[in-house]
């Protein structure tokens, strides 16, 4: 049975702030199966982002097994706005 992804906390201001630094943000929380949750597009490049409210956050098993079978670039692993800063090589 496929769950349902949830939203951690820290999502909402992340997505904004990405989208205020130019890029185009999709989320894919609600495809669960350990689907990251966030598509990004930033000059050209594609990013999947999987948000952890807070660094000691492990990813699940089903996130695990995704990013494990993904083979396309690595699913990164956000936890805050700085991260996302470095991402798409912004200065704090």
């Amino acid at each position: 049975m496929r769950v349902r992804g949830r939203i951690d906390r820290n999502q909402t201001e992340l997505v904004s702030i990405l989208r205020e630094l130019g890029c185009t943000v999709t989320s894919l929380a609600a495809t669960g199966g350990g689907c990251p949750d966030l598509l990004v597009g930033h000059k050209g490049a594609t990013y999947l982002i999987e948000v952890k409210a807070h660094r000691k956050a492990k990813l699940t098993m089903d996130q695990q097994r995704w990013h494990a079978d993904w083979r396309g670039a690595p699913v990164l692993v956000v936890h805050c706005h700085e991260q996302i800063l470095d991402l798409v090589g912004a200065a704090v």
